[in-house]
C-alpha cells in the first residue's frame, strides 16, 4: 500500500467521471487539486462531504482550484449521486480502485467485529507542478473542509 508524502510527485491517474468522460491528472497541471476519497456514494459522511466541498466549488476555482472525489463506486451511481444533491464536484469511478491504493487511500477497516478492505476517507493536496502539497490520511468529515481550504490558501501565499 503506497503512502503519500509531502513533496513527492502525486501518482498520475485518468479515471472516467461521472457522465463517462476521461480525467487525468495531468490536464491540471498549472492548476491546483483537491483530491478526496470517499467510501460510498449517497452515505451520510460522503454525502455531506461532498456538499461542503460543493459550497466551496465557486471560490476555490476563484483560487485556481479543482476538486475531484474518488470512489469505487460506479459512473452511473456518481451520476445519481451529483444529480441527487445538485453537487459540482467531479466525481470519478475507480471501480478496481487502483488509483486509491496508489493514494494509500485503501485500508483494512473493522465494522461490527468483521474485517475487510476499503476506501479510508482521505484528501490530499496537488500543487501546480504535479507534488503533494498535503495529506489527511485519515479524514473525519466535520470541519473537514474548511481546514482544506485554510490549508490551501496558507499553501498559496507561500
Amino acid at each position: 500500500m503506497a503512502e503519500l508524502h509531502t513533496g513527492s510527485d502525486a501518482p498520475d491517474f485518468c479515471l472516467p467521471d461521472s457522465d463517462g468522460n476521461e480525467v487525468c491528472l495531468e490536464n491540471f497541471r498549472g492548476s491546483w487539486v483537491i483530491l478526496y476519497f470517499y467510501p460510498k456514494d449517497n452515505t451520510s459522511g460522503c454525502t455531506l462531504e461532498a456538499i461542503d466541498f460543493t459550497a466551496r466549488v465557486d471560490a476555490l476555482k476563484q483560487m485556481n482550484t479543482a476538486v475531484l472525489g474518488v470512489s469505487p463506486d460506479s459512473q452511473s451511481s456518481h451520476c445519481r449521486f451529483r444529480d441527487k444533491h445538485e453537487l459540482k464536484v467531479t466525481l470519478l469511478s475507480d471501480e478496481d480502485h487502483g488509483i486509491i491504493e496508489k493514494y494509500g487511500a485503501w485500508a483494512l477497516k473493522k465494522n461490527y467485529g468483521r474485517e475487510y478492505y476499503g476506501v479510508q476517507r482521505s484528501t490530499c493536496i496537488i500543487d501546480p507542478e504535479g507534488k503533494v502539497a498535503h495529506v489527511w490520511p485519515k479524514v473525519k468529515v466535520k470541519g473537514h473542509v474548511d481546514e482544506v481550504c485554510e490549508k490551501l490558501q496558507h499553501l498559496q501565499e507561500k
